[in-house]
């Protein structure tokens, strides 16, 4: 049987669509296994981050009780990197200081740690710095040919070891002795004064600020003139203790780096008095540092009241105690006679041994208050009890 040419062609045509349409399901057999091995490995990257998810909590440890969760997955359901802020950081770095509030507030630890050092007041320091503020402003208009004002803007305790490490870099400290006291202290010049105090004294116009070069070391010219302030300002402090008690501050050395100005023990407390120095429109600050073993030998005196003119004396206690005084209980004694005898005769009295005394019935007696002698009297008796008739005044004749 002969098949005509055009059916031949059709059938072609039947079977290559055939094989056509058996090639897609092929392939879309093959993509659906490859969907299906993909969503099996996101299924088994969901497993794990479950189980990470559930790890963290695990850290966290259900602690807080407004963070269950709820925040843990939600954590997990979005990124987790961030942007620390500068609270966390210093929480990170040790520097919380609420944290070191707390740790400080509690047991010994927060004695030996405290910054801070409370001690006595020294109601008469305070009258001495008063003074030197007064002294210093007339002094310094002197010295600079210009209008200076200066003010004390408080005066605190604290550790040595704590001002070093607190002083504002670049500055200049001068180091003294308190020659009468055996002992030094510390005056800072900071360096806004610096640069002020030569702007002043080498002609520099009023009314403009005082250049400052920062990143290098003070010329000889400039050391020479602080020094020659710092001296105006040592010869006013000694001249603000002279009512109190005579001492001379005199002028060691200058420094610039604080090691070098060691004069105490870092943990020995000390007074730091902040001064400001104002020159129109220059100025700066002036620290006045003195150990409390430098103020030892005056350190009665400083807890003195100030009553005025008096400088520290009160009448009213003292009149007080003088009339209290003359109701003082004292003790007589009546001395017949006294004899000086070894100490190997002395172990050979006892009972029933006799001491012949040189005195007789019309001998006089000495009466004494203590160790001083007062009077002199005649011994007799008066009713059953034996008496002295007083007859001469002894401190009398020894005043004479």
């Amino acid at each position: 049987m002969t098949v005509p040419p055009g059916d031949e062609d059709q059938d072609q045509e039947q079977d290559q669509e055939k094989e056509q349409e058996q090639d897609q399901d092929q392939d879309q057999d093959a993509m659906a296994a490859e969907w299906e091995a993909q969503i099996d490995d996101e299924g088994e990257e969901g497993d794990d981050q479950d189980d990470l998810a559930a790890e963290w909590e695990a850290m966290v440890g259900g602690g807080d009780d407004g963070m269950g969760g709820d925040a843990v997955s939600s954590v997990s359901g979005r990124e987790t990197t961030r942007v620390l802020n500068q609270d966390e950081i210093d929480s990170l770095l040790g520097f919380d200081e609420e944290a070191e509030d707390v740790s400080d507030k509690s047991g010994i630890q927060a004695i030996l740690n405290s910054a801070m050092v409370s001690y006595e007041r020294l109601p008469m320091l305070e009258v001495v710095f008063d003074r030197l503020v007064r002294m210093m402003s007339t002094s310094l208009r002197n010295f600079t040919s210009d209008n200076v004002e200066v003010s004390l803007d408080n005066i605190a305790s604290l550790r040595f070891g704590d001002y070093l490490n607190s002083i504002p870099l670049p500055a200049m400290l001068g180091v003294f002795k308190a020659e009468e006291w055996d002992n030094f202290g510390l005056l800072t010049v900071d360096s806004s004064l610096i640069y002020s105090t030569v702007d002043v004294l080498l002609g520099g116009r009023r009314g403009t600020a005082a250049m400052r070069i920062e990143g290098r070391p003070y010329t000889t010219i400039e050391r020479n003139l602080v020094e020659r302030m710092v001296h105006v300002i040592l010869a006013d402090l000694s001249t603000a203790f002279d009512p109190l008690s005579p001492v001379t501050f005199r002028f060691e050395r200058l420094e610039t780096n604080p090691r070098f100005a060691t004069i105490s023990r870092p943990s020995n407390a000390a007074i730091v008095a902040k001064l400001r120095i104002d020159m129109e429109d220059r100025g700066g600050r002036l620290e006045l540092l003195i150990p409390y073993a430098t103020l030892e030998p005056v350190r009665e005196l400083l807890l003195q009241m100030f009553m005025g003119e008096k400088f520290g004396r009160d009448s009213i206690w003292e009149t007080h105690l003088a009339e209290e005084l003359w109701k003082t209980d004292v003790d007589l004694t009546a001395i017949l006679d006294q004899q000086t005898m070894s100490l190997g005769e002395v172990f050979d009295l006892k009972v029933g041994s006799q001491l012949i005394l040189g005195a007789t019935p019309t001998s006089s007696v000495n009466i004494k208050c203590g160790d001083i002698p007062m009077f002199k009297g005649d011994m007799g008796r008066k009713g059953d009890n034996i008496a002295v008739r007083i007859s001469d005044k002894m401190l009398k004749k020894e005043s004479e």
